[in-house]
């Protein structure tokens, strides 16, 4: 997968994308990170990104030019989605993720700045997406983001895919409590159960401990589940 990130910081995505899976898939191609700064694309001396908004009003807003030359510098692959990081767009989720990193062999995220971009830059995204409803500085954060959990989905990333299939959200509920060695840490003992080998048993106390996660901890996920299990069971009764 080739991800292009057109940002005014190039310099906030050296360390993370040198770090830890997401760096060892880059270094392996499983992925590749392209960085573009808009201000390579000006074409004053001053080298402006920005203008005084139209109508007045506070702030400054990114222009379209060097936005809209920055990505048309790039190569289109077949398989192209263009993204703009905004509070206003789509939740990032589980379900994005694996759309993204299942469907598409490019991502082009556009990361804001200022009060926003030029409205006539959204004429090239396909998607805006938001890490949530509040405001951050920029769209690096949340471009991060995207490309951590995208590229950690994509065949080679992980060492033992399975464990893609035993984490929270996969299926509807959180996470079950995760023991390593020792046995006893200070006044704390690793449940009985995890030590007795019986994986049968295992597995019920996993399934119960992500069933009470959820209902303590987000019991909106389980209503949504219930909502789901009873569109299916409706539309089994429509058809018979």
């Amino acid at each position: 997968m080739r991800i292009d990130i057109i940002t005014l910081f190039p310099d906030f995505f050296t360390t993370p994308l040198q770090s830890s899976l997401l760096g060892k898939a880059l270094a392996n191609q499983i992925a590749a990170v392209n960085l573009v700064n808009p201000r390579d694309f000006t074409t004053d001396k001053h080298r402006r990104v920005d203008d005084e908004p139209y109508g007045g009003g506070v702030g400054m807003v990114m222009k379209p030019e060097p936005l809209f030359a920055a990505v048309e510098s790039l190569p289109v692959l077949p398989r192209r989605e263009v993204i703009f990081l905004s509070p206003q767009g789509q939740p990032m989720n589980r379900n994005l993720f694996w759309e993204l990193a299942q469907n598409f062999d490019q991502l082009v995220l556009i990361c804001g700045h200022y009060e926003g971009i030029d409205e006539r830059v959204m004429n090239l995204v396909t998607r805006e997406v938001s890490l949530g409803d509040f405001v951050l500085t920029g769209g690096e954060i949340p471009a991060l983001a995207i490309v951590d959990g995208v590229v950690r989905l994509l065949p080679g990333t992980v060492g033992k895919p399975e464990s893609l299939e035993a984490e929270s959200f996969e299926d509807g509920l959180l996470d079950y409590p995760h023991y390593t060695r020792p046995a006893q840490f200070r006044d704390w003992k690793v449940p009985a159960v995890l030590l007795s080998g019986h994986h049968g048993k295992i597995q019920e106390w996993r399934k119960a401990q992500q069933l009470q996660r959820t209902r303590d901890r987000r019991p909106d996920l389980l209503q949504n589940l219930d909502n789901l299990s009873g569109k299916d069971d409706n539309s089994e009764g429509d058809k018979l």
